[in-house]
């Protein structure tokens, strides 16, 4: 679905780069006060890297359905170059994060090969790198392809959202409802107050504003799950910090939308 959207036509460079820079700032500020968040209230090193991750990740589906319900395909266009430049730079945060505080610390290269395999194996960065690539050299989809693609994507929304719903869990929720809670509030209070003043401050308006307010509002993504287990950090925490924050977040959302 990036890919076509992306891929199938392009943007205001000047626009898209103004939103990348004002997110990618607003992410650090929340990302040091995760850090900071971490030694005020003594989040042990086995829930550290879940817990600052829970601060600043974003769920891209839920964020992808409401900017093409809102925004539409203009919306799509900036969303998705906004998010081919978040992820890989979110990844490599959350990445070393993980790994600072796992306890297994492997060697320089070893900890960069790991890295790098999950920038590049991501599909979101895929999708939307070869649509970037498609649109900056402009090609276009045969009619046969573009329809397939059509159909095909329209599918894409309701089942990643069926998804998301079948894997939240309340059964973890017990014994980290503070930092669970905690972590909710910078990313669906802190951040977007952050990132609300960081795109006045680029000068960014119209549809990448809207673009650009939605994802900062967004509940934190279900992959700090699959990234908690694979780098021995706190599965619990990471998956009650998704059930808080994916409800939390239908009152920021709320507010961005009305506004």
């Amino acid at each position: 679905m990036l890919f076509w959207k992306i891929g199938g036509a392009t943007t205001d460079g000047g626009a898209g780069f103004n939103l990348c820079a004002a997110a990618i700032l607003s992410v650090i500020v929340v990302y040091l006060l995760s850090l900071g968040a971490i030694r005020v209230f003594n989040v042990p090193s086995f829930q550290a890297g879940s817990f600052s991750q829970a601060c600043y990740r974003f769920n891209t589906y839920i964020g992808m359905a409401v900017v093409m319900t809102t925004l539409g395909e203009t919306g799509v266009r900036y969303f998705g170059i906004l998010i081919g430049f978040a992820i890989p730079f979110i990844n490599v945060l959350a990445v070393s994060t993980l790994i600072w505080y796992s306890g297994k610390k492997g060697t320089p290269r070893e900890n960069a090969s790991y890295l790098l395999r999950a920038l590049i194996s991501n599909p979101l960065i895929i999708g939307c790198a070869a649509g970037l690539l498609f649109s900056k050299f402009e090609f276009s989809f045969p009619v046969f392809l573009d329809n397939t693609f059509r159909m095909m994507t329209s599918v894409t929304l309701p089942l990643a959202l069926l998804s998301i719903g079948g894997g939240l869990s309340v059964a973890s929720l017990k014994l980290n409802t503070v930092n669970s809670m905690i972590a909710a509030l910078l990313k669906t209070a802190i951040l977007p107050i952050v990132g609300f003043f960081l795109l006045k401050l680029f000068a960014v308006s119209g549809v990448p504003f809207k673009a650009g307010i939605i994802f900062f509002a967004l509940p934190t993504s279900t992959a700090i799950y699959v990234l908690s287990a694979q780098l021995n950090s706190d599965t619990e925490l990471a998956s009650a910090a998704i059930m808080v924050s994916t409800v939390v977040s239908f009152i920021p959302l709320s507010i961005v939308l009305l506004l």
